[in-house]
């Protein structure tokens, strides 16, 4: 049977210039580099200019994901961008990257799920492209987290830092396969009963001012772990694998521990995960996009490899995605 696939065909990150290491953020916060590490394996973080913008850092890297797909603008029919620090409330950041673009065609609108924005993008991208009303896509992970953090809360400010990823899709036929490249399926969940564990205390309708980032890290953690796991492996059964099929572990690059955590419950070997959060931190919707263009740039990921993608965020809201590279 011949179906739609939604082929990864280029991919690109951009980083702010500006690097914060835990050493200048001890000097702002009650914090160490050696608390840090030990509970995040975080040692660095890039932080926007003022006056740099989420659309910019999403511009920087769509266009480098273009050109790794050898791809024009006007060959894409869909810009998709995953972010929960918009440039303005509204119109909608993306319609501002197809702008820096210079495109003229095509629908552009954001989408809001926190950290697990790219994997909820990804899959109404690949939906657009299954039901054959799109060719190409960009899906784009940005964020200027450091604008909604609170410098006083050491619990939450050592933790984010600002940037982009992009991949484009594009519509390719396949067999219905598991074997087939490109996106193979997605996975979405929310639990809209653990809001207060992760969210801004602020927002247009509620306070009038953006507000600043709240988290019970606990709590988060042992939601993450398990809501992470479960649903990567909804994502291997629904397609027939089992873990030992995964070639790599793409996860949201939210701590180090929740990722070693994860690896554990699908007893995997670290050799096959893909983790920046040394050297990114936490980039929210950010993280797998830009994980994905390191990988993918530096020759570890290859055609034809299995990569399961997966995420939380606030709300809270969790998915995962099998593609075939």
């Amino acid at each position: 049977m011949s179906v739609r696939r939604s082929v990864v065909a280029g991919w690109g990150g951009y980083l702010p210039r500006r690097v914060v290491t835990n050493e200048e953020l001890a000097r702002r916060v009650d914090t160490s580099d050696a608390w840090i590490v030990e509970r995040t394996g975080i040692r660095e973080r890039r932080l926007a200019e003022d006056g740099e913008l989420t659309s910019d850092l999403a511009v920087h890297a769509a266009r480098e994901a273009l050109r790794v797909a050898g791809m024009a603008p006007d060959q894409i029919d869909l810009v998709i961008v995953a972010t929960t620090t918009p440039d303005e409330t509204f119109p909608a950041t993306a319609t501002k990257v197809q702008h820096g673009l210079g495109m003229t065609r095509g629908a552009a609108f954001d989408i809001q799920a926190v950290c697990a924005g790219f994997v909820f993008a990804l899959a109404t991208a690949d939906n657009f492209i299954r039901a054959g009303q799109a060719n190409g896509a960009l899906v784009i992970g940005a964020e200027t987290f450091s604008r909604i953090l609170d410098w006083a809360d050491r619990g939450t400010c050592v933790l984010f830092g600002d940037g982009a990823g992009a991949v484009v899709l594009r519509a390719e036929p396949g067999d219905g396969t598991n074997r087939d490249r490109g996106v193979l399926s997605t996975h979405l969940h929310s639990d809209g009963r653990h809001h207060d564990l992760l969210y801004v205390d602020g927002g247009v309708s509620s306070t009038g001012r953006s507000g600043h980032v709240r988290m019970a890290g606990r709590e988060v953690f042992r939601h993450a772990v398990a809501n992470l796991s479960a649903v990567l492996n909804e994502a291997l059964a629904a397609n027939g694998f089992v873990a030992d099929d995964i070639d790599w572990l793409v996860p949201h690059q939210a701590n180090r521990r929740i990722l070693d955590a994860t690896l554990r419950k699908l007893a995997l070997p670290e050799r096959k995960l893909v983790s920046t959060v040394d050297h990114h931190a936490n980039t929210s919707a950010a993280s797998i996009p830009l994980a994905l263009a390191e990988a993918a740039s530096d020759g570890r990921i290859q055609r034809g490899h299995l990569v399961m993608i997966e995420a939380i965020g606030g709300g809270l809201s969790w998915g995962a995605s099998a593609i075939r590279w």
